[in-house]
C-alpha cells in the first residue's frame, strides 16, 4: 500500500495532504485499483458501520477538492458515484454528485 493510501486508511488528513503537496498521485491505485477516493469512500462507509458513528465525508471532500476525478472509471467501469451509491455511502454520492453539477 502506498503512504497516500495509509493515509486514507488511517484517516489521517494532514499526512494525505502532506503527500499530496509532495507529489504523490491523487489517482494511483491501489492493488485492488481503488484510487484514493475510492478507498477514501469505502473507510468512510466502513468505519460508520463498524463504530455506530454517523457517516461523514472529511477525506472524500478534501480528495475532491484537491483534484480527485468522481468520474473516474475503475476497471469494472464504475465510478466512485457509483461506488458510493452501490454501497450506502449516501453522504459521498450527494457531494460527488454536487460536485459534478457544480462542474457542469
Amino acid at each position: 500500500m502506498t503512504p497516500a493510501h495509509l493515509a486514507v486508511e488511517h484517516e489521517d488528513l494532514p499526512k494525505l495532504r502532506e503527500l499530496l503537496d509532495a507529489g504523490a498521485d491523487i489517482e494511483n491505485p491501489d492493488e485492488q485499483g481503488f484510487t484514493l477516493l475510492l478507498h477514501a469512500i469505502d473507510i468512510e462507509r466502513d468505519g460508520a458501520n463498524q463504530t455506530g458513528e454517523p457517516l461523514h465525508v472529511s477525506m472524500t471532500a478534501f480528495l475532491l477538492a484537491r483534484g480527485a476525478d468522481p468520474l473516474r472509471r475503475d476497471g469494472s467501469g464504475a465510478t466512485p458515484l457509483d461506488f458510493a451509491e452501490t454501497t450506502g455511502h449516501w453522504l459521498a454520492a450527494e457531494l460527488i454528485r454536487a460536485w459534478i453539477r457544480r462542474r457542469s
